[in-house]
C-alpha cells in the first residue's frame, strides 16, 4: 500500500477493503502525500464512474507515466458541466426564473438543501451569495426584463475619489442617491434564499411543482414588504438599544433581509440553515465596545474594476441604510412554512460564516459547528444549554436560544480545547509571530473597531490593559455577552482562539467525526493569516495555498466536550509536490456509503490563467496562488473510504467557465446529486461568438517531469443554454445516471 493511501486511510479511520471505521489515529503532524509507484496507472475497477480527465495529470486518471506528456500536451476546456459517461444533468432552476407571482430566482446560488416530504418530492432551499457585477450588469435587462442605471452609477463611482460613493450622507431626493439605491436594492434582492418545490418525474428528471410555500427571502425582505427576519439570543439586547455609541436603525430586533448567503446545513428536524459570509463588503464589520454598529458611511458604495476585467459592486448597505451588526449571522428557515422568512440565532456568533455542521444525538446537548471564512479565521462550536429529546421535533430549534459559543484552540501536538466566548474568559492572544504574515487583529479601545498588531511585545501591553473579554465590551451582563457575540472574530483573537486557514465546510459524519475543509493558507494584509505551527503544506511549507481537510474528534465522543483531538490531511496541490491534483477544497458531502464528495473553490481570476513559465522575468518563482491557473476550472471530486480505491481522489466532474460548483446534496435514495453552478462567466462575462483562446501552461507529470501544454480556453460563458452569445445564468442542476440507478 502506498504512503499516500496509507495516510488517507489512517486519516479517515478506515482500512483498505473495510467499510467499518477503526479507532482514531492521531499523529499531531500534517501528513505528507507521496507518489504512487512508477507506473502511476490508477486502479479504477470498482469505482462507481469513469473519472473525468482534467487538464492536470493525476495518478487516478489511469494514464501511464510514459504517456502523460503526449496525452496532456493539448487540452480543450469546455463551457459546460462535464460528467463521466452514463451520467447526465437537468437544469432545475436558473437566475430569473419565476417564483410566485412577483418574484424570481436569485443570483449566484450556493448551498442548497433538499428536504423531502415524500420519496422523490420536497423543497429545495437555495442560497444566493452575491451578484457578479460584470455578467449581472451585462445581462440584467435581457434576463429580468427591467432596466437599471448601471452606466450612470458606474461612471459616478469611477469618477469619485477611490471609487467610493457615500450616498447615505447625501440628502433624500438627490438624483445619484436614488440611482444607487435602485441598483443596490436590485442587487440585494438577488441575494438571500429561494425556496422551491420539486419532484422527480417517471423518466428520472426533475420538475418544479410551484407550491404555495415557494418564496424568496432576499436581502431586502422587510425593506418595503414588512417580511422582516427575527432574532434570538443575547445580541437582541443590542439590537433593541435606542441609543449607544454607534448607528441604530430604529427597527429594534427586526432585521431587513439576509445576504452573502454562502454555505449552510440541514437539521435532522427538517429546517435549513443559511450562512451569511462576506457581509463586510456590504456593511461595516467592526463594531463599538457596546456592540453597536458603525455608520453606513463607513462602508461606501463602490464599483470596482480590477485589471480591466473582473468587476465588483459592493457597499450596497450604504444606500439602504443597513445596520452592520445585524449581518454576519446564521439564518434558520422552515421551507415548509410559507410565512417563515428566517430567524438569525445570535448565540451562533457573528462572523463570516461558511457552512454549519450539526451533532444532534438524543439525550445529549446540541453541538453546532461553523467556520469563519477569512484568512486567519476561526473554527467555532455552539453547545446548547438543554438536551435533545426527539431528534425529529421542530421544537429543537428552541435549543439555539440558550447555550454558549466556543472557539477552537489547536495545539501542535494534535490536541485541542474549546475557549468560551464570554465575559470572564481571560484575554490571552497568540503572538503575531506565530501567524503566517506576522499579524493579528485585536479589538481597538476606546475607539471601537480593530487594530493590526505586528509586534509581539504589544501583546503583553494589551494583556495588562484588559484582563478578561468583559473588559473589552460595555453594558450589563446580557449586553456584554451580546457585544462579544457580535464582535466574535476579534473577541476570539483576544481570547487566544487559533487563527486558521480560511475554514470552509464543516460536516459531521455518522460516527460523530467532524470534517473541516481549509481552503487556503495564504495570509492577507487586512485579516492576517493562519497559525504556522498548525497549517503546513505536505513538505512543511508555509504559506500553503492549496488547502487541507482536517478531522476533529471530541474527547469521549461527547458533543459538549471541552477538549478534542485533531489531525490534518494535506490534499490540495500538484501530484508531483504531494497533492492530489486539485486546489482549494470547499464544500463536502458524505454519501450514503460514507464516501466523501468535495468541490473546489479557486479564485475566478486564476481559472486557466496562463502559466507559460514557472519562473518570472526577475528570476523568482511564480507564486502558488498564480500556479492555480494550472488546475483549470473548479471541479467535483470523489474520495472513497473503502475498497481497493480507498485513499485516492477522483475527478467526477468540472464546471462551466469561470464557475464554482457549490452545495452538493444527495437525495435519500442516492439517485440524484443536486448541486449549484455559481457565477459562470464571472471574469469575462458573456461568451461572444463562441470565442476561445490558446494558452500555454508549464505542466508537470505526476513524477515531476516538465512539459508544455497548449490549452484552448473559452472566453466567457453561455451556460446553461450553451448557445452563442446567450447570457450565463447561475443555476441549480440535478445530476443522475441515465440508467436511473443510484449514483453511489
Amino acid at each position: 500500500m502506498s504512503m499516500k493511501r496509507r495516510h488517507f486511510l489512517m486519516f479517515m479511520g478506515a482500512g483498505a477493503g473495510s467499510i467499518a471505521l477503526q479507532p482514531f489515529v492521531q499523529t499531531g503532524e500534517t501528513l505528507s502525500i507521496a507518489l504512487e509507484g512508477t507506473s502511476a496507472v490508477a486502479q479504477t475497477a470498482g469505482l462507481p464512474f469513469v473519472p473525468v480527465k482534467g487538464p492536470m495529470p493525476v495518478e487516478t486518471a489511469g494514464v501511464a507515466l510514459t504517456r502523460q506528456i503526449s496525452q496532456y500536451g493539448s487540452y480543450a476546456v469546455k463551457d459546460d458541466v462535464v460528467l463521466p459517461p452514463g451520467f447526465t444533468y437537468d437544469v432545475v432552476v436558473s437566475w430569473g426564473d419565476r417564483i410566485g407571482d412577483k418574484d424570481h430566482f436569485g443570483y449566484n446560488n450556493d448551498y442548497l438543501s433538499f428536504v423531502e416530504t415524500a420519496p422523490g418530492e420536497g423543497y429545495l432551499t437555495v442560497n444566493h451569495e452575491y451578484v457578479s457585477a460584470k455578467p449581472w450588469a451585462q445581462t440584467y435587462e435581457q434576463v429580468i426584463g427591467k432596466s437599471l442605471p448601471f452606466a450612470d452609477v458606474k461612471a459616478a463611482a469611477q469618477a469619485a475619489t477611490d471609487g467610493e460613493l457615500d450616498v447615505y450622507s447625501l440628502p433624500d431626493g438627490d438624483a445619484l442617491k436614488q440611482k444607487v439605491y435602485e441598483l443596490s436594492k436590485a442587487a440585494q434582492y438577488d441575494a438571500g434564499l429561494s425556496v422551491i418545490s420539486v419532484r422527480r418525474k417517471a423518466d428520472g428528471s426533475w420538475e418544479r411543482t410551484y407550491s404555495s410555500a415557494d418564496r424568496r427571502i432576499s436581502g431586502i425582505s422587510g425593506l418595503e414588504d414588512g417580511n422582516y427576519l427575527k432574532t434570538t439570543g443575547p445580541a437582541v439586547s443590542i439590537f433593541r438599544k435606542t441609543s449607544g455609541q454607534g448607528y441604530i436603525d430604529k427597527l429594534g430586533d427586526k432585521v431587513i433581509g439576509t445576504h452573502q448567503n454562502c454555505s449552510g446545513g440541514t437539521t435532522p428536524w427538517g429546517t435549513v440553515f443559511s450562512a451569511e459570509e462576506n457581509f463586510q463588503g456590504e456593511v461595516t464589520d467592526p463594531v463599538y465596545a457596546d456592540g453597536t454598529a458603525f455608520s453606513p458611511s463607513n462602508t461606501p458604495f463602490v464599483w470596482v474594476t480590477a485589471e480591466g476585467e473582473i468587476e465588483d459592486i459592493a457597499g450596497q448597505g450604504n444606500a439602504l441604510g443597513y445596520q452592520g451588526n445585524k449581518y454576519g449571522w446564521m439564518v434558520e428557515i422552515d421551507p415548509a412554512k410559507a410565512n417563515d422568512y428566517g430567524t438569525k440565532h445570535t448565540w451562533l456568533g457573528r462572523f463570516r460564516h461558511e457552512a454549519v455542521g450539526f451533532r444532534a444525538v438524543e439525550g445529549r446537548k446540541l453541538a453546532v459547528y461553523s467556520g469563519c471564512d477569512r484568512r486567519g479565521g476561526h473554527l467555532y462550536k455552539f453547545v446548547s444549554a438543554n438536551t435533545i429529546r426527539d431528534l425529529k421535533s421542530k421544537s429543537n430549534s428552541r435549543l439555539l436560544s440558550d447555550g454558549m459559543l466556543y472557539g477552537a484552540k489547536f495545539n501542535p501536538d494534535g490536541t485541542g480545547s474549546w475557549i468560551a466566548l464570554k465575559a470572564d474568559t481571560p484575554v490571552n492572544p497568540d503572538l503575531p509571530s506565530v501567524h503566517v504574515g506576522g499579524m493579528l487583529t485585536l479589538p481597538k479601545r476606546p475607539d471601537g473597531g480593530f487594530e493590526k498588531v505586528k509586534d509581539d511585545a504589544a501583546i503583553a501591553t494589551f494583556k495588562s490593559q484588559f484582563k478578561t473579554l468583559g473588559d473589552l465590551y460595555m453594558g450589563n451582563a446580557t449586553e456584554k455577552q451580546g457585544a462579544i457575540l457580535i464582535d466574535a472574530h476579534y473577541a476570539a483573537n483576544a481570547a487566544g482562539v487559533t487563527c486558521t486557514a480560511r475554514p470552509e465546510d464543516t460536516d459531521v459524519s455518522a460516527d460523530g467525526t467532524l470534517f473541516v475543509t481549509f481552503t487556503s493558507g495564504s495570509p492577507s494584509g487586512s485579516d492576517g493569516g493562519p497559525d504556522n505551527r498548525i497549517f503546513k503544506g505536505p513538505n512543511g511549507e508555509t504559506p500553503y495555498e492549496y488547502g487541507w481537510i482536517m478531522k476533529v474528534l471530541e474527547d469521549g465522543n461527547d458533543p459538549a466536550a471541552m477538549t478534542f483531538k485533531w489531525e490534518t490531511l494535506a490534499l490540495g496541490g500538484e501530484p508531483a509536490e504531494g497533492g492530489a491534483g486539485f486546489a482549494n477544497p470547499d464544500n463536502l458531502e458524505i454519501d450514503g456509503k460514507g464516501n466523501v464528495w468535495m468541490v473546489t473553490d479557486m479564485s475566478t481570476d486564476k481559472h486557466n490563467k496562463e502559466v507559460a513559465s514557472r519562473v518570472k522575468s526577475d528570476g523568482t518563482a511564480v507564486s502558488q496562488s498564480n500556479l492555480r491557473g494550472l488546475f483549470g476550472n473548479n471541479s467535483i471530486w470523489y474520495l472513497p473510504i473503502s475498497g481497493s480505491n480507498a485513499g485516492e481522489a477522483y475527478m467526477f466532474a468540472y464546471g462551466p467557465t469561470e464557475c464554482e460548483m457549490t452545495g452538493p446534496f444527495f437525495t435519500q435514495d442516492q439517485k440524484t446529486l443536486f448541486i449549484s453552478a455559481q457565477h459562470p462567466g464571472e471574469y469575462s462575462g458573456v461568451r461572444m461568438e463562441m470565442k476561445t483562446e490558446a494558452r500555454k501552461f508549464a505542466m508537470k507529470t505526476t513524477d515531476g517531469k516538465d512539459f508544455m501544454q497548449t490549452r484552448e480556453v473559452p472566453i466567457g460563458s453561455n451556460w446553461p443554454s450553451k448557445q452563442p452569445n446567450d447570457p450565463p445564468k447561475p443555476s441549480v442542476i440535478a445530476i443522475r445516471r441515465t440508467s436511473g440507478a443510484p449514483m453511489t
